[in-house]
């Protein structure tokens, strides 16, 4: 998962470091299985390989026999089950999967843990219960769909509240992207509807104009023209009663009725990330009580560990062997607690990605749905104007044909009261 980033090496492996300068020369070759490292903090431990036993002391080929005195024991940071009071790994990753050493009752070993392991805070940053490679010590993540800058890959962290009234997580504001196009598709339809209207009224009002008695007196070819004129206009009107009756069931309804209950599946998926998103929380708090529990526990063995050495006594040791189960178990616990974080946050992890593109898609389709209907509003609109434009041809048919001339000598023949000019009277 994201949150298990994977450290890149190069050159040796990390942890195996040479010597200090002049220390070459006092080299001890390691009996078989054990190996050699160094903590953050410059000091060198050793691991067992085979029984993945952990020890400040340089082990000695001949059992009993140290090969080097080992620091006194109250400079040894408390630990317990690899978990630091300090908050810092003790050891590299290749030893990171190492079990619990298992206490005895040597009192050569009270007080003395392993270094332990522990997810470096210096290698993660935890903001808002989510764990994230901090950028200064861990590589740069290769994203999950390069190039393609998908909802998968830029949305993991919350974002500052622009009111500044706390912080919004990236789901949520996708989720809000989901639903102002949402919105907007339920205005472009309401547009269209403005637009039916108008159409009807343009429309209604044709009809109307058609039937106007104007100019009706007009005659001759003039006349014919005139009266295609008015019935060009109860033409049109019918096609823009066609038009509009088209646009609400073309390009409006499918608009209003797409996705009718989205908004109610984008609440069930917000609820269901912010599920996972609560328990992740609650891990997390966990996590920090469990910390804190291994905290006193480890405090409480560092202690005793420090009593003991001051006063030897039977009683103490018992005290110590207590102190070491408690702090045994508390570290267990944690890592359990840890477990379950990383589970909780691997869960919500996978269904980030996988609603995260599943939104990535319906948006692509709510684009092409609308952008396909809208191309479909334009197709309408030049039908409609070639049928308007076929309406006024006959007009211009007849425009073209009118002859005043013909005009006049039909009306002529029609009234005429006689050819017969007067002439001068005779005496």
């Amino acid at each position: 998962m994201w949150c298990r980033v994977q450290r890149r090496w190069g050159g040796r492996k990390p942890g195996m470091v040479p010597p200090p300068p002049g220390e070459e020369s006092q080299i001890v070759i390691l009996p078989p299985g054990w190996q050699s490292y160094l903590s953050p903090q410059g000091r060198r431990y050793y691991v067992n390989t085979t029984t993945n036993e952990t020890t400040w002391e340089r082990p000695s080929s001949s059992p009993g026999i140290p090969a080097s005195p080992g620091p006194h024991r109250s400079s040894l940071p408390p630990t317990v089950n690899g978990y630091h009071v300090a908050g810092t790994p003790a050891h590299p990753p290749e030893t990171a999967h190492m079990s619990v050493r298992k206490s005895t009752g040597d009192s050569q070993n009270l007080g003395s843990s392993s270094p332990g392991k522990k997810q470096s805070k210096e290698n993660t940053i935890t903001i808002n219960c989510v764990t994230f490679p901090h950028p200064d010590t861990m590589p740069e993540q290769q994203l999950l769909k390069p190039t393609e800058w998908s909802y998968c890959d830029y949305f993991w962290a919350d974002k500052k509240d622009p009111q500044g009234n706390g912080t919004v997580a990236g789901f949520e504001l996708l989720l809000q992207k989901q639903l102002k196009g949402k919105q907007m598709q339920k205005e472009m339809s309401e547009f269209i509807r403005e637009r039916i209207k108008i159409e009807e009224e343009y429309a209604k009002n044709l009809a109307k104009l058609s039937q106007n008695s104007l100019a009706a007196q007009e005659e001759g070819s003039l006349g014919e023209a005139w009266a295609q004129v008015k019935k060009s206009l109860a033409d049109e009107a019918e096609v823009h009663l066609k038009f509009s009756a088209k646009l609400h069931s073309e390009v409006e309804k499918p608009l209003m009725n797409f996705r009718e209950n989205f908004k109610k599946d984008m609440k069930k998926c917000d609820h269901h990330i912010a599920d996972l998103r609560k328990q992740l929380a609650s891990r997390y708090a966990a996590v920090e009580k469990a910390r804190k529990a291994l905290t006193e526990r480890q405090r409480d063995l560092e202690m005793k560990t420090q009593q003991l050495e001051i006063k030897l006594s039977n009683k103490t040791e018992e005290d110590i062997k207590k102190a070491r189960r408690k702090s045994t178990q508390a570290g267990d616990d944690l890592m359990r607690c840890v477990d379950l974080y990383n589970q909780a946050q691997s869960k919500w992890f996978e269904e980030m990605v996988t609603t995260t593109l599943e939104l990535e898609r319906l948006e692509v389709e709510r684009v092409e749905m609308i952008r396909q209907h809208l191309c479909q509003y334009t197709q309408l609109r030049h039908e409609t104007d070639m049928f308007n434009q076929s309406t006024v041809e006959p007009v211009d048919q007849l425009l073209r044909k009118v002859d005043p001339a013909k005009d006049r000598e039909l009306w002529v023949r029609e009234h005429k009261t006689g050819n017969i000019r007067p002439v001068d009277m005779e005496i």
